[in-house]
């Protein structure tokens, strides 16, 4: 199922979407199974499955020692599919996102062509800009698999309107300059980077842009949610599960209580 799909579910409820992200194999791989179902069934619109990668390219030091747990735990690629397969099967849009060495390792053509298999909605690449993704871009239209890529608050006019002719399902909007991480206040750059975007895109106002980067709570989720078509939250989620990683029922319940709380706020808009 492509993200747009949730993306319209959300605008014709007149909010904002929940996209949510763990790291497969986090803090195992059913783990990762339970988590994320759990944030499925209290509120999150899409999810994204970070595939864990040793050379991190956003990564802040929170996703880091979740990435390096499921590294440790011998977290494989083919798991990283068994995750999406368990999380798309409850019928939200599920992406993989993931730096561009593990695809290429695999190879393009095949890395789709499993991602297809396993019902997932598309990749978010952060680490790769259109220009340099032909191979990713042929494979993924040859599928109909969603190409997520990001802009930033740097980024030119000619680099956004470039990026957005070729995202697929929606476009990632990186709200702060700098790695990730939860932050005690939202960026004042996403708004007009959401502006930007849109009024750049080809597809104007009908490109669906979710925003990324420092949403800890339902407050700022609903902040970001008045202008934003997505609200993209990772760090806040792997945090919960860190400080409860001795309880998995105590986590699974924290879990909840926090995307509840995300759900709301994007329903506040």
């Amino acid at each position: 199922m492509s993200t747009s799909t949730a993306f319209e579910k959300a605008k014709n409820e007149n909010r904002a979407a929940l996209v949510g992200y763990l790291p497969a194999g986090f803090p195992t791989v059913e783990g990762s199974i339970d988590a994320l179902t759990t944030m499925v069934e209290a509120g999150c619109d899409i999810i994204e499955v970070g595939l864990p990668y040793s050379d991190p390219v956003m990564d802040g030091p929170t996703i880091q020692d979740a990435v390096q747990q499921a590294l440790d735990g011998g977290v494989r690629v083919d798991d990283v599919f068994r995750v999406v397969e368990a999380v798309a099967a409850t019928g939200v849009p599920t992406l993989v996102m993931t730096s561009w060495n593990p695809i290429e390792r695999r190879g393009v053509d095949r890395f789709a062509q499993q991602l297809q298999d396993a019902g997932g909605a598309g990749l978010i690449t952060p680490d790769i800009t259109p220009d340099f993704a032909p191979e990713w871009i042929e494979a993924a239209d040859a599928r109909d698999l969603d190409k997520v890529f990001l802009v930033a608050p740097s980024s030119t006019d000619e680099r956004i309107a470039m990026t957005t002719a070729e995202c697929r399902g929606f476009v990632y909007a990186t709200a702060v300059m700098g790695v990730t991480g939860a932050r005690a206040k939202t960026s004042e750059l996403a708004a007009p980077l959401v502006a930007r975007a849109k009024d750049l895109s080809p597809a104007g106002s009908d490109l669906p842009v979710g925003v990324g980067l420092g949403v800890s709570n339902g407050a700022q989720a609903a902040e970001m949610a008045a202008y934003a078509d997505g609200v993209i939250v990772g760090s806040a989620f792997v945090r919960t599960l860190l400080d409860n990683r001795s309880d998995e029922q105590a986590a699974l319940k924290a879990l909840a209580s926090m995307t509840e709380d995300l759900a709301a706020g994007v329903r506040a808009r």
